[in-house]
């Protein structure tokens, strides 16, 4: 089977064919496949911005060359030139060829074939690879996920969770946006750092009317997000998720640990919250047993390490009650305790608990059945492509 029958066989260029194809090699002597492509003698060509077909203006002088998908790691280049048309609605343009877009040197058929391997290998090795500029392969990249955003059905949408993830060193973050309804459960809307007006653009890419479909909205505490969802969703339920909760805790209990091990230090006593850290944050349930056996030394002592974590753990009752009323109570008295501990950083989680407690208990006006733990999945799989990609040259 022929190289220009292999060919045919994959593509559909019409109206356009195979003059003749040619081995040759370029100017670092590496072997490279021309094919030479012609118009049909009585195909007329196409504006390339209206999309008719018009009459022929001229030919441009020199032949434009197109890189497609290599052949046995061998490179394949389409050369074709170029015809100007005469549109009665555009004007003099140049001809749209069904192998390309715009003035892109690749081939479609080439975007999509880098844009699969960027999802296997960092962007960098596929340059590499494919003996291409890294350029090429973010073409290609944004190729792919335009074309997958232009199709993308974004009614119907009951249920989203916004958070923020780093995506560079320097506290620079992205705010997310996704879908996390039952049946559904996609990437939205990135946009750039963690301000109102980040979301913002998201409410105002995702329109009112579909905004008006929200039911439920699954976010953290930051301050920024929560004005925001107020103006603009106050007839959906937003939740305070409990992961990020007993997360804000936990740094508490852990500002706590920080200080008081300084402080036994500079007192000259034992240092028995050495090697403590992760004793005080595991739940009870997933330390070792050699863990259980030095936690349980540890409670002996009369630390504010240690209050702050009976107090961290018996805050973990709250989310076992059912009614909101319940839970309330059970909200109140534990923020009571906290404010009598004399704790700093307790005493501080204690008044944001207290001030975001109709957000808190909407969990459970949502039957607990709502939970940002699909965001963090997302984001986890967001952490770990940007580790193995080393970083992102671009937040786009």
């Amino acid at each position: 089977m022929q190289l220009k029958t292999i060919f045919n066989r994959v593509t559909n260029y019409k109206p356009f064919v195979v003059d003749h194809v040619e081995l040759t090699e370029d100017n670092l002597l590496r072997p490279t496949i021309e094919i030479t492509m012609r118009a049909r003698e009585n195909g007329l060509p196409t504006c390339s911005g209206c999309g008719e077909r018009c009459s022929g203006y001229d030919t441009q002088p020199t032949a434009r060359r197109f890189d497609f998908v290599p052949l046995w790691m061998i490179a394949v280049v389409l050369v074709y030139t170029m015809r100007r048309v005469n549109c009665g609605t555009c004007g003099v343009k140049v001809e749209r060829v069904p192998w390309a877009e715009g003035k892109s040197p690749l081939t479609t058929e080439y975007q999509w074939f880098l844009a699969g391997w960027a999802r296997r290998m960092s962007w960098k090795e596929v340059a590499t690879s494919f003996s291409v500029s890294w350029d090429h392969v973010y073409n290609s990249v944004k190729h792919a996920v335009s074309w997958g955003l232009s199709r993308r059905e974004l009614d119907g949408i009951e249920s989203i969770g916004v958070d923020e993830v780093q995506w560079k060193k320097g506290h620079k973050y992205q705010t997310i946006a996704y879908q996390i309804d039952a049946g559904c459960k996609r990437l939205l809307w990135i946009g750039p750092d963690r301000t109102a007006k980040t979301l913002l653009r998201f409410f105002r890419f995702l329109g009112k009317q579909r905004s008006q479909t929200l039911q439920f909205v699954c976010s953290d505490m930051w301050q920024a997000y929560l004005k925001v969802i107020a103006k603009k969703v106050p007839h959906a339920l937003h939740i305070l998720d409990r992961f990020h909760v007993m997360q804000k805790m936990s740094k508490a209990l852990d500002e706590v640990r920080a200080a008081e091990v300084k402080q036994l230090k500079a007192d000259g006593y034992e240092p028995v919250l050495a090697g403590s850290r992760w004793l005080l944050l595991k739940r009870p349930e997933n330390l070792s047993e050699k863990q259980a056996v030095k936690l349980d030394k540890l409670l002996q002592y009369n630390l504010k390490s240690v209050r702050s974590h009976l107090m961290k753990e018996d805050f973990q009752r709250f989310w076992t009650y059912t009614y909101p009323a319940w839970a309330g109570k059970f909200l109140d008295a534990w923020c009571v305790r906290a404010m009598r501990s004399k704790i700093e950083p307790m005493k501080k989680m204690a008044k944001t608990l207290r001030n975001k407690r109709e957000l808190l208990l909407n969990w459970f006006r949502a039957n607990g059945e709502m939970s940002s733990g699909v965001v963090e999945g997302f984001n986890n799989k967001l952490k770990l492509i940007t580790r193995k990609s080393y970083g992102f040259r671009t937040q786009k």
